[in-house]
């Protein structure tokens, strides 16, 4: 199985490559023949040029440095499906759950405290953890701020380790408040921030790309069963917890004890993902009557109720307000 040896997208070591580039590093051949283009690297070697590129590069704000040059690109599909998306939490629920495609190390988190959203990241590997933590949040602030057409504007930027420079050099080159020794690493916001809309919004090539993360997330063995429940309901909208339950051999009450682990419901997950849809069908044109008879909802009424729920105005001055 491709996914027994921990890895990471050829795309994102290629940003550590072009950095040594930059600064006119030359990395050890032996290392950098292992990024192959179209396939996966091995953590392990990505460990070894994050090693030695630190080590060449001698500077305490070289993992900074990579993150504020990181394009979409570097994040493989899941980078361009959060650009995709119709908004900035959209977007960074899409990081959340597509993450590993970009590859393993770490993972995120999104919640909420209060009026505010914190989007964290938990590294799991042990070399440069430093720099390399340092690079995944400049680079989440980098690419908020490009795919907001620089309409975000986050609050503060935590760290669990100490600075490697005074901090008013972070804060300099970040654009933003700083705190380290915080105990997680966490980009705090406001929660109003994350309906800021995308500027690369676009809902067919969205469901595309997402089709192709669930694809890749399934081939390297890290979908989780959130994902795959989420991945059954955008299939079959119309569905219930049974049904679902039922396409992956188990019963109704082992998938809500085995979600509960995760600290999900099958409720919280079908809303989300009809939510998702209603939104995306009515800026593609559907009808309101049409929207709710595709998602599975026993009468237009129930939709209605439903989506005022998710959004605040009824599914018709929604699809209206896009006419305007």
């Amino acid at each position: 199985m491709i996914g027994s040896t921990p890895s990471v997208t050829h795309l994102y070591a290629q940003a550590i490559l072009q950095a040594a580039q930059r600064r006119g590093i030359t990395l050890p051949e032996s290392i950098t023949c292992e990024v192959v283009p179209g396939q996966r690297v091995p953590l392990a070697v990505q460990d070894q040029l994050w090693e030695e590129y630190c080590r060449q590069a001698n500077d305490p704000l070289a993992g900074l440095d990579i993150g504020l040059g990181l394009q979409v690109g570097h994040l493989d599909s899941a980078g361009m499906l959060l650009v995709s998306c119709d908004t900035l939490r959209d977007g960074l629920e899409a990081l959340v759950e597509y993450a590993p495609v970009v590859g393993d190390g770490g993972e995120f988190s999104l919640s909420e405290e209060g009026e505010q959203l914190l989007l964290c990241y938990h590294p799991e590997f042990r070399v440069r953890v430093a720099e390399r933590v340092e690079a995944v949040m400049a680079s989440l602030v980098r690419l908020a701020g490009w795919a907001t057409g620089e309409a975000f504007m986050p609050e503060t930027l935590l760290f669990a380790h100490e600075p490697e420079v005074g901090e008013s050099v972070y804060r300099e080159r970040l654009g933003m408040a700083v705190a380290f020794g915080a105990g997680r690493n966490c980009l705090r916001f406001h929660r109003d921030q994350g309906q800021l809309p995308l500027i690369q919004a676009n809902s067919a090539l969205r469901d595309h790309l997402r089709q192709l993360a669930d694809h890749t997330l399934e081939a390297l063995g890290h979908q989780s069963l959130s994902g795959q429940v989420s991945q059954l309901v955008r299939q079959h909208p119309g569905w219930g917890k049974e049904r679902v339950a039922s396409e992956l051999h188990m019963s109704g009450r082992h998938l809500t004890r085995l979600l509960a682990e995760e600290g999900l419901s099958f409720k919280v997950l079908r809303e989300r993902e009809l939510h998702r849809l209603a939104v995306g069908l009515l800026r593609s044109g559907g009808s309101v009557a049409s929207v709710s008879e595709q998602l599975g909802f026993s009468e237009e009424a129930a939709f209605s109720r439903a989506f005022r729920r998710w959004e605040g105005v009824s599914p018709s001055r929604f699809r209206s307000s896009l006419l305007d």
